[in-house]
């Protein structure tokens, strides 16, 4: 790597961020090469594969709720979100075009839920 690009140890601090205009500035070589060169950060290996996360719980994450307040929030059961968040279920389509129209509108969704649920009351 070119001094450039990595300061010497004198000048490191880790402020937890990530300097971007360094990160620019190095070839993908250099990148690679920091990148394996982090005690902090080891190669996947063939017994550790990531998995994507699963679309109920990206939208879960997004809106910065537990599972069960997504859960009570949306009237989904909870074993099946923890299912679909697991990868033990895949959702189906009318499922999936829910999740879809929740990540579109969450508040509008939360909305019609409810004055749903009071009105079959």
């Amino acid at each position: 790597m070119s001094d450039k690009t990595r300061p010497n140890d004198a000048q490191t601090v880790n402020t937890g961020k990530t300097n971007w205009a360094a990160l620019d500035a190095m070839t993908d070589d250099e990148i690679e090469a920091a990148a394996l060169a982090d005690p902090d950060s080891p190669p996947l290996t063939g017994d550790r594969l990531l998995r994507h996360m699963s679309a109920p719980k990206r939208v879960r994450f997004q809106l910065r709720l537990s599972r069960q307040e997504f859960a009570d929030r949306y009237h989904i059961p909870l074993a099946t979100l923890k299912a679909w968040e697991r990868h033990e279920l895949l959702p189906d389509a009318v499922a999936t075009a829910f999740l879809d129209a929740i990540a579109a509108d969450p508040d509008g969704m939360a909305k019609a839920l409810l004055k749903s649920s009071e009105n079959a009351q």
